[in-house]
């Protein structure tokens, strides 16, 4: 699969996005959901901030407000635009390895909630794009998607 995969994107003259984007665009796009969330629950936030026991029950009681912000956001991005605002500041994309094109809605979602699993496992999902030619991700193998620099 990965040496097809390899030849379609050389043929087509697409180059597979460089490890160092990827940890660029994945560290711009953690920073702008934590400000989206301290937007959102900002009073919510600052009526507990004198004691810290409170602030981490707090936290701890919105965890999956936390993760379905960041699923919503993840697969919004990827589906409408191929890429989260950190993908498209370093001018990297998701495609689809069969169509080499946007993922659809449903690939988009699986790989954003595949993402979130991986990030829980210890990061292994990101530690297997080191071992592929492709450098995909378990989300981008499961998603049949691949992070290719922008043409």
């Amino acid at each position: 699969m990965s040496e097809n995969l390899l030849d379609k994107l050389y043929r087509e003259n697409i180059t597979v996005a460089s490890i160092n984007k990827r940890i660029l665009a994945y560290s711009v796009d953690e920073i702008i959901v934590s400000v989206l969330f301290l937007i959102v629950y900002w009073d919510s936030l600052m009526s507990v901030s004198g004691d810290v026991e409170k602030l981490v029950l707090m936290v701890s009681n919105l965890f999956f407000q936390i993760t379905l912000l960041r699923v919503v956001y993840h697969t919004f991005f990827t589906w409408y635009y191929g890429a989260t605002p950190g993908k498209m500041m370093f001018k990297i994309i998701c495609i689809d390895t069969v169509m080499l094109s946007k993922p659809t809605l449903s690939a988009s979602f699986l790989r954003a909630t595949i993402r979130i699993f991986s990030e829980w496992c210890f990061y292994l999902g990101y530690v297997w794009a080191l071992g592929n030619p492709c450098r995909q991700t378990w989300h981008d193998k499961l998603a049949r998607t691949v992070v290719c620099n922008a043409y």
